[in-house]
């Protein structure tokens, strides 16, 4: 599909970039090298990108649209253009998934045991096994909603399915709602009359288009299974839920004639912000944005293409909506749903191989955590590396007597946190524990809520960030009494504390006990909760004040030595490169020669590659099995090779916006392999993919007698290897056996 040449050349929208980091995600669906179920995986997820992509940006484009703002962004695009653009880039995107799904992996799941019936197929005893759960799951705890307009959409929730089901009343004479108009009807289809689970034409279809349509809906809620299984001779068969409601929806208006029953689903904004300075509590006002955030507005419509005109346009004008707002869809709805299917039990084959995080050699799992620290820094690459070492520094940390604090920010953690856990046991057995909650994490907004109330009620002292900014820093300072005094242990990372994502996202972990670290973090801390300005640091940079002027500084300085002859090098790697200025300062460094290589997984506003300009940047892309997340830079100095972790993206959000870190790595060895990690991400041959200048992207792949490289398979052989090399070497070492002190009689 041909793209709109971009107004200004020197930026690529960022909300178009993102549309293209998911078609990568969308390109291992299609991708028959991907094992199946990991196919359905990606395809799973784009969904769930899309949805969140809509909640948030698309929302926030709206609202601009509805205010009357035509400003345009870095790339030269109005908020009505970009929606325009977005539009049409999603609808193409949403039939390129309904056709990955339809003719490449239902086809192949059916080949490989995972069978979806539909209605017409099933036999007489999965006919009645359907029948079972329609009356057992489905009549009991639904209940259909008469509706006339947009006053009752405003209780339909966002992102689950529901049944849009039309009624024939010329027989019963049901009571019309007020006409609306046909102005927004879009796509066609035949009106049906479902009687029994049979379809038959309806003969009045012409004169029932133009009356106005009686609607009721049936919200399918949260705790009805989608995917409902049946009995077979062998493999998995499943019909989906939508078609149990379609078969027996009758049984619900037993005195009435159901002419039509559509699946649908609607998304609504979740881009609701609090006004913070006039927020006396914001755990309470936080409660009532997520109240709000359920009745947003709609901003977009999912409904099953067989949809008719005049059930399709009740929908759009009741729900508000633009035709560009509504995505007919040939298949299921909602196919974020087949995450489920990826974890069925018995189809290991279609499957990855697993890739067990594996214990870093750097820690003796033997000795307390705090002896490892002390003896040197540790660095950690997650998931090829275990997190349990960070997890074990807050579990000890809670139990051992010495320990006198514990400090720690907490912006996203799992269900049942161990992090969590140890820190309310710490509070509770007397420690000083200090935790600043981020309540504004989107979509954990939730769960950090009940993790703020719950660690108080443990005695922890619980701050909900900075006003008017979120805290995305992720660090831990442990104080502790030893012989020579107060010791303080810091841990700095790229990735939230999260032990269940750290099995899934690449990630970055620092443990030190580094004296000037553990003053900067004791620094930091009494800087966010103290309500004060932070004193000066000796390493770490601090967004939103200095961190963005770090990096152009770095950039600059590389600049500055290109222009002076000397050698001069950028390597980085990130999820998202979005500012102006520092694009600006990339250009102005490749312009000076600077060889400048980046690895940015996701939003890239940066044109590489244009003659003049940034012909000195390559941008590569990875979307592997794990999902790309460290935050690394590397500058060379003139040869000293300055290496930093960051939680921050370059984004304006995350350097204004944002409480952020920028961590210095200064041990030659932990350096060094930073530095490997980088280059062996800007190596990949077979997951990553190069941006080119007009902002779309191709797959990389060897070239000559170049061999395949797959970084994420290249580092996770490497921690196996270091796992074996130490065990070899602990086998070298003899420890005899100590005979026992003999006691005097």
């Amino acid at each position: 599909m041909a793209r709109k040449k971009p107004k200004h050349p020197n930026y690529i929208n960022r909300e178009l970039s993102w549309l293209e980091f998911n078609q990568r995600v969308l390109d291992e669906a299609h991708d028959p090298e991907v094992p199946l179920l990991e196919r359905l995986k990606f395809l799973a997820i784009t969904t769930t990108n899309l949805d969140e992509f809509f909640m948030v940006r698309v929302g926030v484009l709206q609202q601009l649209v509805e205010r009357g703002n035509t400003r345009p962004d870095p790339a030269g695009m109005t908020p009505d253009e970009q929606l325009t653009a977005v539009s049409s880039r999603t609808h193409e995107m949403t039939l390129q998934q309904y056709d990955c799904y339809l003719n490449e992996l239902e086809p192949a799941l059916n080949e490989a045991g995972i069978r979806r019936v539909r209605s017409n197929e099933l036999t007489e005893q999965q006919t009645e096994v359907a029948e079972q759960f329609f009356e057992q799951l489905i009549y009991p705890v639904m209940s259909p909603m008469a509706v006339s307009g947009a006053d009752e959409f405003h209780a339909l929730a966002g992102g689950t399915l529901k049944a849009c089901v039309r009624l024939d009343d010329s027989a019963t004479g049901l009571p019309r709602p007020p006409a609306l108009s046909q102005a927004n009807a879009t796509g066609d289809g035949d009106d049906t009359e479902i009687v029994g689970g049979l379809n038959e034409s309806d003969a009045n279809a012409a004169d029932e288009s133009s009356r106005p349509p009686v609607i009721r809906i049936l919200p399918f809620g949260r705790n009805v299974p989608r995917f409902v299984t049946l009995p077979s001779e062998g493999g998995y068969s499943y019909i989906l839920l939508e078609d149990v409601v379609a078969m027996f929806v009758h049984r619900f208006f037993p005195s009435e004639r159901v002419v039509e029953c559509v699946p649908f689903r609607i998304t609504r904004n979740a881009d609701l912000s609090v006004r913070e300075d006039m927020a006396s509590d914001l755990l309470a006002e936080m409660e009532q944005v997520l109240d709000q955030r359920r009745e947003a507005n709609c901003v977009r419509l999912e409904v099953a293409e067989n949809v008719t005109p005049q059930t399709l346009t009740f929908l759009s004008e009741a729900l508000n909506l633009q035709p560009r707002d509504v995505y007919a869809c040939p298949g299921p709805i909602g196919l974020k749903a087949f995450m489920q299917l990826t974890s069925l039990s018995g189809f290991d084959e279609l499957k990855y191989e697993s890739w067990s995080p594996r214990p870093s050699p750097q820690v003796d799992s033997t000795r307390p955590i705090f002896d490892v620290v002390a003896r040197k820094d540790v660095l950690l690459i997650h998931p090829f590396e275990s997190f349990e070492p960070v997890v074990r520094l807050i579990d000890e940390a809670a139990d051992d007597p010495d320990v006198l604090a514990i400090k720690q920010t907490l912006y996203r953690s799992s269900r049942e946190s161990p992090i969590v856990g140890a820190l309310a046991r710490a509070a509770e057995k007397g420690k000083y524990v200090t935790v600043i909650v981020e309540l504004r994490a989107r979509f954990d907004e939730a769960r950090n809520i009940e993790w703020a109330k719950n660690l108080e009620q443990s005695g922890v002292q619980v701050l909900y960030g900075v006003k008017g900014l979120k805290t995305h820093a992720k660090i831990c300072i442990i104080v502790r009494r030893e012989p020579h005094g107060i010791q303080r242990y810091v841990h700095f990372g790229t990735g939230n504390y999260n032990e269940q994502t750290a099995r899934l996202y690449t990630d970055v972990s620092l443990l030190t006990c580094d004296e000037q670290l553990g003053e900067d973090a004791s620094n930091f801390f009494n800087a966010v909760s103290g309500d004060s300005m932070p004193q000066a640091f000796h390493k770490i940079v601090m967004a939103p004040i200095s961190l963005r002027d770090r990096v152009l500084e770095l950039i600059e300085t590389e600049t500055a030595r290109k222009n002076q002859g000397q050698k001069a090098a950028i390597k980085a790697k990130l999820n998202s490169l979005v500012d102006p200025r520092i694009i600006d300062a990339l250009y102005k460094a490749s312009q000076a020669g600077v060889d400048i290589k980046l690895n940015i997984r996701g939003i890239c506003c940066l044109r590489p590659g244009v003659k003049g300009l940034s012909e000195n940047i390559s941008v590569l892309s990875i979307v592997d099995r794990f999902l790309e997340h460290s935050r690394i830079l590397y500058c060379l100095h003139g040869g000293d090779q300055l290496v930093f972790i960051s939680s921050a993206d370059w984004m304006p959000r995350n350097l204004d916006r944002r409480v952020e870190l920028l961590t210095p790595i200064e041990d030659a060895a932990l350096k060094e392999r930073l530095i490997e990690v980088l280059d062996c991400n800007l190596q990949d041959t077979v997951k990553s993919s190069r941006l080119l200048a007009d902002g779309t992207y191709e797959r990389v792949r060897p070239r000559g007698r170049r061999k395949k490289l797959r970084s994420q398979e290249e580092l996770y052989e490497a921690a196996k290897h270091a796992e074996r090399q130490a065990q070899q070497s602990r086998r070298t070492i003899f420890e005899p056996h100590q005979a026992p002190e003999r006691r005097s009689s």
